[in-house]
């Protein structure tokens, strides 16, 4: 038996996913890609927002950012070991609550596909968000059963849905053993939510103060922007907040989250965990986002690739990829561990 290699993951990736996503070689958001052909009323897919200026600056803002080179000093071997809320991860590289697997050609199933990025991160040696969407209720919410089926071994971010019905979700969740939660507060700007007629909502600081003490597990807040946004939420008791713009598909014409993301690592990072997503293609992308005040980093679209084109493998060959180019990363900036991991990696 030949062993899949990501290249082949990403040719049959490409394959499946025709007419959406041709798997580029740089994945941007340039106006001629694909992904961002204007959809005259159609889900967005892979692509983002309006012209796709939020989706190009998350990739643009890391591009712009430089890596110092420091090869004088002892030897030695990268330790990229990651303590996730109790939870030790090899390395601080998540999979992104990504879901909605109908809208990609229906090339894998949403069970197949909450399944992959799961297990495929554990074999990894890390760990993956899970995501919701329109079609999931709380009585068949693919996400928790996936979790579930893992022992708790996963992270299910909600959208921000009627309030009664998060509280129910969130004590749905933290019966399986998770090891944090929370909610996608830029969700209330889902384009699919919308067209599916569900009520998605924005939350007040009272509401997340609810939902972060709901059920006595970190409660993650995601798809913050601005750095009041930010202590908001952590003035209200959330354990972390994830420094994105939904990759870019709920407003166009955003800052790259590699712009705010120090912004927001000064004004809360001292108070809770700061994560972020957007625009990362690889390790060196992963070193930049720690360098600029993240304690780790998501990822989304690199990991829809790998469960539509390998399954487990795909999502595992991508996520141990990334480990990879990260810890030489380390390694050629003078960092043994993610404790030394600071701005003065970038130049």
């Amino acid at each position: 038996m030949v062993d899949l290699t990501l290249e082949d993951v990403r040719a049959q990736a490409r394959e499946k996913l025709k007419g959406i996503c041709a798997v580029y070689p740089v994945c941007d958001g340039a106006p001629d890609r694909i992904c961002q052909r204007e959809n005259y009323g159609k889900a967005i897919g892979l692509g983002g927002a309006g012209l796709g200026g939020s989706f190009r600056a998350n990739v643009e803002a890391l591009a712009r950012v430089r890596l110092h080179t420091r090869v004088v000093g002892d030897d030695f071997v990268p330790d990229t070991s990651f303590d996730f809320f109790g939870v030790r991860l090899s390395m601080p590289i998540l999979g992104a609550s990504t879901s909605g697997m109908s809208a990609y050609n229906n090339a894998v199933t949403e069970e197949d596909f909450c399944r992959a990025t799961l297990v495929g991160c554990r074999e990894a040696g890390t760990m993956s968000f899970r995501g919701d969407t329109f079609f999931y209720d709380e009585n068949r919410h693919f996400a928790l059963t996936s979790i579930s089926e893992e022992g708790g071994r996963g992270v299910p971010i909600f959208k921000p849905r009627d309030q009664k019905v998060l509280l129910r979700l969130l004590e749905q969740a933290a019966a399986l053993g998770v090891p944090a939660l929370g909610v996608d507060l830029d969700g209330h700007g889902s384009t699919n939510f919308a067209r599916a007629g569900k009520a998605v909502h924005r939350k007040s600081v009272a509401e997340i103060r609810e939902l972060a003490s709901a059920t006595g597990l970190p409660f993650i807040a995601k798809g913050i922007m601005h750095p009041d946004d930010a202590e908001a939420c952590a003035d209200a008791g959330v354990a972390a907040v994830v420094v994105s713009n939904h990759g870019g598909r709920v407003l166009d014409s955003t800052p790259g989250t590699a712009e705010m993301l120090p912004l927001i690592a000064e004004r809360v990072g001292h108070r809770v965990m700061v994560l972020a997503d957007g625009g990362v293609r690889n390790g060196y992308d992963v070193l930049k986002m720690l360098g600029l005040g993240a304690r780790a980093v998501l990822i989304g679209r690199d990991l829809i690739r790998a469960g539509i084109g390998g399954g487990t493998e795909g999502v595992r060959l991508q996520m141990e990829q990334h480990g990879k180019v990260f810890r030489q990363a380390m390694r050629m900036t003078g960092c043994p561990s993610l404790a030394e991991i600071g701005p003065g990696v970038l130049a």
